[in-house]
């Protein structure tokens, strides 16, 4: 008996002690935030057999439960809010947040998007889900050139200019990833990389070409400079480039991203784009073929699970598995760079708390960030409206639908402001306000009794909220009233809506004005003829509604800017599946279009005097300084989009027509006046030869101080101020 109470003492102490020592034992290298994150990421591969190693390189990474890794999606949307995962705040779609010009406001808006993402991803943690649209890697921004109006998707991007396109982009990112050194807030990435833009239908087959003058000069500059920004992925396209698939090219993964810009994060595939190798393209013959290839040439994440195939490739010695740990450590340097190996949540992000997501001040944005995007297109001095009219009449198809509001790539919100909850809330009491929808969106209707153009003319204003929605421009297979896989391969208003419009304006001499939604250019010809007002207001976001009525009845003065060129008709432009920039966007085109870059009207007027060169003649390399008096000569305070366009000398280098080098927004109160100025660095004097090559030519430069590209029409809407200057550089 003494022995047996002797045995369970020494029993219970052998377990204090295996319990003490256990406590006590420092936590695995790759979970010692303390450590270097390369010594962390090797010390974790290490762990790791060939089978796990594969599996995390796909994006829906299965759970490792004898390390204690949990399963992660690294596929998240958030191009204008978190998209797709829960209650976000929407903010307008990027086209229209291109509209703003103010790449300041573009960071906030990102911070609060990886504030909330942050938040939701915290709450989520704690509850022990890891769904798809949960995480932290964020496929976003997307920033293609939108080079043609036809492309469902441009409403994505931030327009056709490479350098607002960069501006917007490098703000984006930054707001998304945050400021700490040593950790991520959210990854970003660059996408879709590159010279994507359609066609939707051919993505998967599509061999775009595109010289090395146009790549370095148009479709490159704005992956460039988000690169140099620090952006953590880089995403690449479905379609070829110059012969070889874009998630398997030499040149643009390899020679440029890589090599030349030294890029230091992660490559993930479009989805489903490595099938494409061998189902679209044909530049392999199946799948271990595919995945070894798009490995080697440097991909590291696989949207969809075709990496399933490196375990047969391995065998077959089409790659080594030593290739595959190169691409697993890009991968995983981000997640710990995100905190996700911790043994307990740290850093500056861990504890953002729920409250944040759509929080008072973050609609306080979403609104701001509408208010700034809006454009006026055309006023004949019926805008702004009195609140106290007797009779409004609001109509069209977008008037009370959220889809007018919430583009594509979006989330959820329980306090949307539709266009016609906005307008009712601008009128006071005493005044009237009616609504009908009065046509379907984008077909005649079915029942031909018509009360509502009667009922408008009954009205002392009419609101025609028309233009598309998601339902007819998007992304592959998202548009369904579309029968072009999201394209809009005929540039004009759905015939109706036009028919609708003439039948208003039929005999009606009261006020009508036309409220726009939509993400692309469009034939908006005879809605100008028509309407005594147009109003662009992209898919404005949560607050939308709000933010038209406070244009519509003056809170505000207009200032959005036009970020892609509206032409008369798709006769001003090449073939959609031409990749060559000549005739394309305001840089290269020669016919005069309907609505020029950089257009918008306001409710004041602004003068530009006084424009100043620090010198006639510099010496190569030798920067350029230049200056004026911006005056707001109106009645009514307002924000001017200084934008700064220079045309480079004919020394043999064919350069763009004008190209946007800068541009500032100021806000000026009525009568008010100050000093504009700008540097013009000899690196925005260069321009690109056949060749591909950066050069800085000899000669006699123009500049010009605008608010819209410089172009007669922008003259004769009234956009057009300061007289070019010029310099010569010797």
């Amino acid at each position: 008996m003494m022995i047996t109470m002797y045995q369970k003492v020494i029993t219970s102490l052998l377990l204090l002690c295996t319990l003490f020592v256990a406590k006590a034992q420092p936590p695995a290298v790759y979970r010692d935030a303390s450590k270097p994150i390369d010594v962390r990421v090797h010390d974790l591969i290490s762990r790791l057999t060939l089978e796990e190693k594969i599996h995390q390189m796909m994006n829906a990474s299965p759970a490792i439960p004898r390390l204690n890794i949990p399963a992660y999606d690294w596929w998240n949307e958030a191009l204008h809010g978190v998209g797709r995962s829960g209650v976000a705040t929407i903010f307008p779609q990027a086209i229209g947040l291109s509209a703003t010009f103010d790449d300041g406001l573009i960071k906030k808006v990102s911070s609060a998007i990886s504030d909330e993402a942050r938040a939701m991803y915290n709450a989520a943690q704690k509850e022990g889900y890891h769904n798809r649209y949960g995480g932290l890697t964020f496929w976003t921004p997307n920033i293609n050139i939108f080079r043609d109006p036809r492309w469902g998707r441009g409403q994505e991007t931030y327009g056709e200019d490479p350098l607002l396109t960069s501006r917007m982009g490098v703000a984006f990112v930054k707001g998304l990833q945050g400021e700490d050194p040593d950790h991520l807030k959210v990854a970003a990435c660059a996408k879709h990389y590159a010279v994507h833009s359609g066609p939707e239908k051919l993505r998967h087959t599509f061999n775009a070409e595109a010289s090395a003058k146009d790549l370095r000069e148009t479709y490159l500059p704005a992956f460039h400079a988000l690169v140099n920004a620090g952006v953590e992925a880089v995403m690449c396209a479905y379609n070829r480039t110059n012969g070889e698939a874009c998630c398997g090219n030499t040149f643009l993964l390899q020679d440029v991203l890589r090599d030349e810009w030294g890029f230091k994060g992660h490559v993930v595939t479009d989805c489903g784009a490595i099938a494409d190798f061998y189902e679209g393209h044909h530049v392999v013959p199946g799948k271990p073929e595919a995945v070894a290839l798009a490995v080697k040439r440097g991909v590291d994440l696989n949207c969809g699970d075709e990496f399933a195939a490196l375990s047969e490739a391995v065998q077959k010695k089409l790659i080594t598995e030593k290739e595959i740990d190169s691409a697993l450590a890009n991968l995983l340097r981000t997640r710990f760079k995100l905190g996700m190996f911790d043994t307990e949540a740290t850093g500056p992000y861990a504890n953002i708390p729920v409250t944040v997501i759509n929080s008072a001040e973050h609609r306080a944005l979403a609104k701001e960030a509408a208010l700034k995007s809006i454009v006026l297109l055309k006023n004949n001095g019926v805008l702004p409206l009195k609140r106290n009219l007797p009779k409004y009449y609001v109509t069209g198809p977008n008037a009370a639908t959220i889809d007018a509001l919430i583009g594509n790539y979006y989330g959820i919100n329980p306090q949307m402001s539709t266009i016609l909850e906005g307008l009712a809330s601008g009128i006071e009491p005493g005044s009237q306000m009616q609504y009908k929808p009065g046509i379907l969106l984008d077909r005649p209707n079915v029942n031909p009794i018509d009360w509502t153009t009667g009922d408008a003319k009954q009205c002392d204003v009419t609101f025609v909220v028309m233009g598309i929605t998601g339902l007819l421009e998007g992304e592959e297979g998202e548009s369904i009233a579309s029968s072009h896989a999201g394209d809009r391969l005929d540039y004009n208003l759905p015939q109706n809506q036009i028919d609708f419009l003439k039948k208003l304006r039929e005999g009606n001499k009261n006020k009508i004005v036309a409220i726009i939604t939509g993400g692309s250019p469009m034939n908006l010809a005879e809605v100008h003829e028509l309407a005594d007002a147009v109003l662009l207001a992209w898919y404005p976001g949560e607050e939308g509604g709000n933010a038209i009525a406070d244009i519509i009845f003056g809170k505000r003065s207009p200032s959005g800017r036009l970020p892609v060129t509206f032409p008369r008709s798709l006769d001003q432009l090449p073939p959609y599946e031409d990749y060559s920039m000549k005739g394309r966007t305001y840089r290269y085109m020669t016919a005069e279009p309907l609505y020029p870059f950089g257009y918008g009207l306001s409710y004041t007027t602004f003068n530009y005097a006084a424009i100043k060169l620090s010198a006639q003649k510099v010496k190569r390399n030798t920067p350029v300084n230049i200056q004026f008096t911006l005056s707001n000569t109106g009645k009514m305070d307002g924000d001017e989009v200084v934008q700064l366009y220079i045309t480079a000398p004919d020394g043999g280098v064919k350069s763009p027509v004008f190209a946007l080098k800068d541009f500032k927004r100021v806000s000026l109160k009525a009568g008010e006046s100050t000093t504009v100025a700008f540097t013009i660095t000899p690196d925005m004097m260069k321009t690109i030869n056949d060749r591909g090559e950066s050069v800085l030519q000899k000669g006699t430069y123009t500049v010009s101080l605008a608010g819209a590209a410089p172009l007669n029409r922008s003259t004769a809407l009234g956009a057009a101020r300061g007289k070019p200057v010029s310099f010569t550089v010797n």
